[in-house]
């Protein structure tokens, strides 16, 4: 799978067969449902919403896909997490295992107001 070259999250999906397109599809309509004004990119060669900062990257893999939210979120996360398997910021979902969209969603409003609190943080000093 050449994901070297890819410029947008379309070509990223379009790689895939088409189960796993609708996974693919799925989490980034999740995301794009709770930030709306998020920028679609491509980082790491992997989908990625940004939004003054990352909130979330998101892949296709063999067995699986995985969630990237950061380090923090899994640990604050960390209660609603245990049925997954995960490893420094990363969330592992087997293929046969449904979309987690409300998951999905409380971590990306996390990341966004974790991303405010700083960005004023910032401004305060």
């Amino acid at each position: 799978m050449d994901n070297k070259n890819l410029q947008t999250i379309d070509e990223y999906i379009a790689l895939w067969p088409s189960k796993e397109q609708k996974i693919l599809q799925q989490i980034r309509t999740c995301i794009k449902r709770i930030a709306p004004d998020a920028k679609e990119v491509i980082s790491y060669q992997m989908p990625t919403f940004k939004q003054d900062g990352i909130l979330m990257h998101f892949g296709m893999f063999q067995n699986h896909y995985s969630l990237f939210p950061g380090s923090e979120p899994l640990e604050y996360f960390a209660s609603e997490l245990k049925e997954f398997e995960t490893s420094k910021g990363t969330i592992k979902i087997p293929k046969v295992m449904a979309v987690p969209e409300k998951l999905i969603e409380t971590i990306v409003l996390h990341n966004i107001e974790k991303i405010k609190a700083k960005k004023l943080k910032k401004k305060q000093a």
